[in-house]
């Protein structure tokens, strides 16, 4: 259920909504305005952030960028077989180190999959698999995520939505990884496994504050192992979307782009490669 669906649902359904005033900041010039918020893609049901500043930015922008417009299930799951699968050479749990085998099989039993269920996967996909498949217990629900609430408004206002990266893209940032560095990602998420919960509950209690800086350290806290990877998915990234705001800023209108909040904190952020722009991205007070 989306949080705006949790407004409008009858009185003896709600639930109540705990107030969130996420960070937003606004890049301007003499005829185009771009709004810069961070999301959580995933979060618990009850959150109420879409309202005040982020609703009235929303409503003031003639169109919608996301990281990207999420495929229909049956298209997403085509590009996965495509991109995913290793169907030769060791099996996945052989790839892993001896040492890390039971954890492994450990954390994926606590999601209901078997360990060979996932063997001719390759390690970026298992790890993926680790981080999503394990939220809902945690009490996360991918239908409360800031971009389907945002994606759902635009819709109805008919606004245009339009994504910043394909999904072939997103994938293709973890099926180019060397298979070393897909394996050292994999034995990070299984180590981190066990405390997932109380680390996003700490990110997403940061992002309600509207505390990009905590945010960010908690985030670098986790990016520390895989530091090589972190430049991959955040910082080569945040620098091409900080060209595009540049060139952006070059046409009339009125932006409101969403992208997860990680981008937006700590070093190499959004923020930053826009300054190599000459552009300041600056807090908008709500």
């Amino acid at each position: 259920m989306t949080a705006l669906a949790l407004l409008f649902a009858p009185a003896a359904q709600a639930q109540e909504v705990k107030d969130a005033d996420p960070a937003l900041w606004v890049i301007k010039d003499a005829d185009t305005t771009i709004y810069l918020f961070g999301t959580v893609h995933v979060l618990k049901p009850g959150l109420g952030w879409f309202d005040e500043g982020v609703k009235a930015a929303f409503d003031k922008s003639d169109e919608l960028m996301l990281e990207m417009v999420e495929p229909e299930p049956a298209a997403m799951q085509g590009l996965i077989m495509k991109t995913a699968i290793s169907p030769e050479g060791p099996t996945l749990t052989e790839k892993l180190p001896a040492d890390k085998r039971d954890a492994f099989g450990k954390a994926l039993a606590d999601i209901g999959v078997p360990a060979a269920a996932l063997d001719r996967f390759d390690p970026w996909f298992a790890a993926v698999t680790l981080t999503v498949a394990g939220l809902p217990k945690l009490g996360y629900d991918p239908e409360s995520g800031a971009e389907r609430t945002l994606s759902a408004a635009a819709k109805t206002a008919n606004k245009p939505v339009a994504g910043l990266e394909t999904a072939e893209q997103q994938l293709g940032y973890f099926d180019t990884l060397p298979e070393a560095l897909q394996v050292k990602y994999l034995v990070s998420t299984v180590d981190d496994y066990p405390r997932m919960g109380a680390t996003l509950d700490k990110m997403v209690a940061s992002w309600s504050a509207g505390d990009p800086e905590a945010l960010g350290k908690t985030m670098n806290e986790e990016l520390s192992d895989t530091p090589e990877i972190a430049k991959v998915l955040l910082t080569d990234r945040n620098a091409r979307w900080a060209e595009w705001i540049g060139k952006r800023m070059e046409k009339p209108g009125t932006v409101f782009i969403a992208v997860g909040a990680g981008h937006l904190a700590g070093p190499g952020s959004v923020q930053e490669q826009l300054a190599k722009h000459k552009l300041a991205a600056t807090r908008v007070a709500y």
